[in-house]
């Protein structure tokens, strides 16, 4: 199973489309996630038409018409691996402890809001990933996404993706 992780797209705030690469990999994805900060019901419209499988949660930066459609945690079960996702897990400095506590039953958590790619495992074996963002970098050298394999309730082969400017 094939599985794209996406985060803070801002459109239009931070781009007036998503990228081209983005779109091509959630035509080919099985399953869809993404963490927060659409800014626009457009984006969440598109992705939800085209994704064969979308889960979703709202961010800071998303307003009432989106806060009304989507939760701020979502979970999700996809071929035997539990799957969180939220918005926001606070400060670097203690993430792994905080994650742990508060979902204690996931195998990954999938978080954005800081545009910083991540992938850490905690203690307990709790996978942490940011996608960073595809349209939004900041300090970052590139905007960026996730693809992973599912298999067996396994997360398999994480790979980061930097997209050239414009997507």
């Amino acid at each position: 199973m094939r599985l794209l992780i996406t985060s803070d797209t801002h459109v239009p705030t931070r781009a007036r489309q998503l990228p081209r690469a983005l779109l091509a990999e959630v035509d080919r994805a099985d399953f869809v996630v993404h963490a927060g900060d659409w800014v626009d019901e457009v984006t969440l419209d598109l992705l939800a038409a085209r994704a064969n499988r979308l889960v979703a949660v709202h961010g800071n930066n998303d307003g009432p018409p989106l806060r009304a459609r989507l939760p701020e945690v979502a979970e999700a079960e996809v071929d035997g691996l539990r799957l969180a996702v939220v918005h926001e897990t606070g400060p670097a400095q203690g993430r792994e402890h905080r994650c742990e506590q508060r979902f204690p039953e996931a195998d990954v958590l999938v978080f954005g809001h800081s545009h910083i790619p991540w992938d850490t495992v905690t203690p307990r074996g709790l996978r942490l990933l940011n996608p960073g963002s595809p349209t939004d970098r900041r300090r970052q050298p590139w905007c960026t996404y996730l693809t992973a394999g599912i298999d067996g309730g396994l997360l398999q082969h994480v790979e980061l993706h930097r997209l050239a400017p414009g997507g």
